[in-house]
Protein backbone atom coordinates (compact mmCIF):
# COMPACT_ATOMS: atom_id res chain seq x y z
CA UNK A 1 0.00 0.00 0.00
CA UNK A 2 1.04 3.61 -0.48
CA UNK A 3 1.36 5.66 2.68
CA UNK A 4 -0.07 9.15 2.35
CA UNK A 5 -0.71 12.21 4.47
CA UNK A 6 -3.44 14.76 3.89
CA UNK A 7 -2.17 18.19 2.92
CA UNK A 8 -3.02 21.19 5.07
CA UNK A 9 -6.46 22.51 4.07
CA UNK A 10 -4.92 25.94 3.44
CA UNK A 11 -2.59 24.44 0.85
CA UNK A 12 -5.41 22.58 -0.90
CA UNK A 13 -7.58 25.69 -0.92
CA UNK A 14 -4.86 27.79 -2.54
CA UNK A 15 -4.74 25.25 -5.39
CA UNK A 16 -8.48 25.44 -6.11
CA UNK A 17 -9.05 29.07 -5.13
CA UNK A 18 -9.73 30.24 -8.71
CA UNK A 19 -12.59 27.75 -9.12
CA UNK A 20 -16.24 27.88 -8.04
CA UNK A 21 -17.32 24.26 -8.54
CA UNK A 22 -15.04 21.46 -7.44
CA UNK A 23 -15.33 17.68 -7.58
CA UNK A 24 -13.70 15.94 -4.60
CA UNK A 25 -12.64 12.42 -5.60
CA UNK A 26 -11.79 9.89 -2.94
CA UNK A 27 -10.00 6.64 -3.79
CA UNK A 28 -10.84 3.12 -2.64
CA UNK A 29 -7.42 1.84 -3.71
CA UNK A 30 -4.37 1.14 -1.60
CA UNK A 31 -3.82 4.52 0.09
CA UNK A 32 -3.29 4.26 3.83
CA UNK A 33 -4.86 5.70 5.86
CA UNK A 34 -7.97 5.17 3.65
CA UNK A 35 -9.13 8.19 1.66
CA UNK A 36 -12.58 7.25 0.43
CA UNK A 37 -16.01 8.89 0.32
CA UNK A 38 -16.19 10.01 3.96
CA UNK A 39 -12.77 11.64 3.76
CA UNK A 40 -13.75 13.30 0.46
CA UNK A 41 -16.82 14.79 2.14
CA UNK A 42 -14.72 16.05 5.03
CA UNK A 43 -12.31 17.81 2.66
CA UNK A 44 -15.23 19.33 0.78
CA UNK A 45 -16.74 20.69 4.00
CA UNK A 46 -13.43 22.17 5.13
CA UNK A 47 -12.86 23.81 1.76
CA UNK A 48 -16.37 25.24 1.83
CA UNK A 49 -15.79 26.73 5.29
CA UNK A 50 -12.47 28.18 4.18
CA UNK A 51 -14.13 29.78 1.14
CA UNK A 52 -16.80 31.35 3.33
CA UNK A 53 -14.15 33.08 5.43
CA UNK A 54 -13.14 34.88 2.24
CA UNK A 55 -16.72 35.72 1.28
CA UNK A 56 -16.83 33.15 -1.48
CA UNK A 57 -19.37 30.40 -2.19
CA UNK A 58 -17.78 27.09 -3.14
CA UNK A 59 -19.94 24.35 -4.60
CA UNK A 60 -18.62 20.84 -4.36
CA UNK A 61 -19.55 17.19 -4.68
CA UNK A 62 -17.80 14.20 -3.12
CA UNK A 63 -17.42 10.89 -4.92
CA UNK A 64 -15.10 7.93 -4.64
CA UNK A 65 -13.28 5.92 -7.30
CA UNK A 66 -12.41 2.25 -6.98
CA UNK A 67 -8.82 2.89 -8.13
CA UNK A 68 -7.75 6.20 -9.59
CA UNK A 69 -4.48 4.69 -10.87
CA UNK A 70 -6.49 2.45 -13.23
CA UNK A 71 -7.08 4.46 -16.40
CA UNK A 72 -10.31 2.70 -17.37
CA UNK A 73 -11.88 2.84 -13.91
CA UNK A 74 -10.91 6.48 -13.43
CA UNK A 75 -12.23 7.53 -16.81
CA UNK A 76 -15.55 5.68 -16.67
CA UNK A 77 -16.26 6.81 -13.11
CA UNK A 78 -15.35 10.47 -13.35
CA UNK A 79 -15.80 11.46 -17.00
CA UNK A 80 -19.65 11.64 -16.85
CA UNK A 81 -19.38 14.26 -14.07
CA UNK A 82 -16.67 16.66 -15.20
CA UNK A 83 -18.84 18.97 -17.32
CA UNK A 84 -20.46 20.22 -14.12
CA UNK A 85 -17.19 21.17 -12.40
CA UNK A 86 -14.23 23.48 -12.90
CA UNK A 87 -11.58 21.32 -11.22
CA UNK A 88 -11.01 18.05 -9.40
CA UNK A 89 -9.39 17.50 -6.02
CA UNK A 90 -7.99 13.99 -5.73
CA UNK A 91 -7.49 12.12 -2.46
CA UNK A 92 -5.50 9.42 -4.24
CA UNK A 93 -1.74 9.06 -4.10
CA UNK A 94 0.44 10.74 -6.70
CA UNK A 95 -0.19 7.86 -9.11
CA UNK A 96 -3.92 8.57 -9.05
CA UNK A 97 -3.41 12.29 -9.59
CA UNK A 98 -1.17 11.66 -12.61
CA UNK A 99 -3.62 9.16 -14.12
CA UNK A 100 -6.64 11.43 -13.59
CA UNK A 101 -4.86 14.23 -15.45
CA UNK A 102 -4.02 11.83 -18.27
CA UNK A 103 -7.48 10.35 -18.80
CA UNK A 104 -9.30 13.65 -18.11
CA UNK A 105 -7.09 16.13 -19.99
CA UNK A 106 -9.76 18.83 -20.25
CA UNK A 107 -9.95 19.47 -16.52
CA UNK A 108 -7.23 19.94 -13.90
CA UNK A 109 -6.89 17.40 -11.09
CA UNK A 110 -5.15 18.72 -7.98
CA UNK A 111 -3.62 16.60 -5.17
CA UNK A 112 -5.02 16.71 -1.65
CA UNK A 113 -2.33 14.40 -0.30
CA UNK A 114 1.40 13.96 0.00
CA UNK A 115 2.58 10.47 -0.95
CA UNK A 116 5.42 9.25 1.26
CA UNK A 117 6.34 5.62 0.52
CA UNK A 118 5.12 2.14 -0.21
CA UNK A 119 4.70 0.39 3.11
CA UNK A 120 2.59 -1.80 5.33
CA UNK A 121 0.49 -1.31 8.43
CA UNK A 122 2.29 -2.76 11.42
CA UNK A 123 -0.38 -2.90 14.11
CA UNK A 124 1.93 -4.17 16.83
CA UNK A 125 3.74 -0.83 16.63
CA UNK A 126 0.64 1.17 15.66
CA UNK A 127 2.25 2.80 12.65
CA UNK A 128 3.09 2.44 8.97
CA UNK A 129 6.56 1.28 7.98
CA UNK A 130 8.44 1.28 4.67
CA UNK A 131 9.24 -2.38 4.13
CA UNK A 132 9.91 -2.29 0.36
CA UNK A 133 11.68 0.24 -1.85
CA UNK A 134 10.49 -1.32 -5.14
CA UNK A 135 14.08 -1.51 -6.36
CA UNK A 136 13.42 -3.88 -9.28
CA UNK A 137 15.94 -6.45 -7.98
CA UNK A 138 14.40 -8.26 -5.02
CA UNK A 139 16.91 -9.97 -2.69
CA UNK A 140 14.50 -10.83 0.13
CA UNK A 141 15.17 -14.51 -0.49
CA UNK A 142 18.78 -13.95 0.60
CA UNK A 143 18.03 -11.74 3.60
CA UNK A 144 15.40 -13.65 5.52
CA UNK A 145 12.54 -11.49 4.30
CA UNK A 146 14.06 -8.29 5.74
CA UNK A 147 14.87 -5.72 3.05
CA UNK A 148 18.27 -4.02 3.47
CA UNK A 149 17.38 -1.37 0.92
CA UNK A 150 14.27 -0.18 2.69
CA UNK A 151 15.34 -1.22 6.20
CA UNK A 152 18.94 0.00 6.26
CA UNK A 153 19.28 3.77 6.55
CA UNK A 154 22.51 3.62 4.54
CA UNK A 155 21.21 1.10 1.98
CA UNK A 156 24.13 -1.24 2.61
CA UNK A 157 24.26 -4.51 0.67
CA UNK A 158 26.76 -6.58 2.67
CA UNK A 159 26.35 -6.29 6.41
CA UNK A 160 26.01 -3.59 9.06
CA UNK A 161 28.16 -0.49 9.34
CA UNK A 162 30.29 0.58 12.32
CA UNK A 163 27.46 2.75 13.61
CA UNK A 164 25.46 -0.20 14.90
CA UNK A 165 25.47 -0.50 18.70
CA UNK A 166 23.74 -3.32 20.58
CA UNK A 167 21.67 -4.14 17.52
CA UNK A 168 20.40 -0.57 17.07
CA UNK A 169 21.01 1.83 14.17
CA UNK A 170 22.83 5.10 14.80
CA UNK A 171 20.55 6.90 12.35
CA UNK A 172 17.65 8.16 14.40
CA UNK A 173 19.52 8.06 17.69
CA UNK A 174 19.59 4.29 18.25
CA UNK A 175 15.80 3.99 18.36
CA UNK A 176 15.41 1.68 15.33
CA UNK A 177 16.79 -1.87 15.08
CA UNK A 178 19.61 -2.43 12.62
CA UNK A 179 18.14 -4.21 9.60
CA UNK A 180 21.27 -6.34 9.20
CA UNK A 181 21.06 -7.59 12.77
CA UNK A 182 17.42 -8.50 12.15
CA UNK A 183 18.45 -10.35 8.99
CA UNK A 184 21.13 -12.28 10.88
CA UNK A 185 18.63 -13.33 13.57
CA UNK A 186 16.10 -14.43 10.98
CA UNK A 187 18.55 -16.45 8.90
CA UNK A 188 20.12 -18.02 11.99
CA UNK A 189 16.69 -19.20 13.12
CA UNK A 190 16.33 -21.20 9.89
CA UNK A 191 19.96 -22.30 9.76
CA UNK A 192 20.63 -20.24 6.61
CA UNK A 193 23.55 -18.07 7.67
CA UNK A 194 25.19 -19.20 4.45
CA UNK A 195 22.94 -16.63 2.76
CA UNK A 196 24.09 -13.92 5.15
CA UNK A 197 27.70 -14.51 4.07
CA UNK A 198 26.86 -14.33 0.39
CA UNK A 199 28.41 -11.38 -1.43
CA UNK A 200 25.91 -9.04 -3.04
CA UNK A 201 27.21 -6.73 -5.80
CA UNK A 202 26.41 -3.01 -5.68
CA UNK A 203 22.80 -2.19 -6.37
CA UNK A 204 21.93 -1.66 -10.03
CA UNK A 205 20.10 1.66 -9.92
CA UNK A 206 19.24 1.35 -13.61
CA UNK A 207 16.48 -1.05 -12.56
CA UNK A 208 14.75 1.62 -10.48
CA UNK A 209 15.62 4.82 -12.29
CA UNK A 210 12.87 7.28 -13.09
CA UNK A 211 10.75 7.12 -15.07
CA UNK A 212 10.46 3.33 -15.07
CA UNK A 213 8.54 1.29 -17.61
CA UNK A 214 7.51 -2.36 -17.56
CA UNK A 215 6.00 -3.61 -20.79
CA UNK A 216 3.52 -6.46 -20.43
CA UNK A 217 3.09 -8.82 -23.34
CA UNK A 218 0.09 -11.01 -24.04
CA UNK A 219 0.59 -14.61 -23.02
CA UNK A 220 -1.07 -15.81 -26.20
CA UNK A 221 -0.80 -14.25 -29.63
CA UNK A 222 0.27 -14.90 -33.16
CA UNK A 223 3.78 -15.97 -34.05
CA UNK A 224 4.77 -12.48 -35.15
CA UNK A 225 3.83 -11.06 -31.72
CA UNK A 226 5.79 -13.79 -29.94
CA UNK A 227 8.89 -13.17 -32.04
CA UNK A 228 8.65 -9.42 -31.42
CA UNK A 229 8.31 -9.99 -27.67
CA UNK A 230 11.37 -12.23 -27.59
CA UNK A 231 13.65 -9.66 -29.22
Amino acid sequence: MIITQLKDIEEIYELIKPYNKVLIAGCDGCCQPPRSLNEAKMVGQLLELKARTEGKELKWKAITVLRQCDDRIAATTVRPLIEEYDAIVSLACGLGVVMMNKVLPDIMTYPAQNSHFGGAQYNSENNFIEFCETCGECILGETGGVCPRAGCAKHLSNGPCGGMVDGMCEVGGYTVPCAWVEMWKRLKKFNRLDLFKKYRPPRDYRLSTSPSYLKIYKEYGNQEEKEEASQ
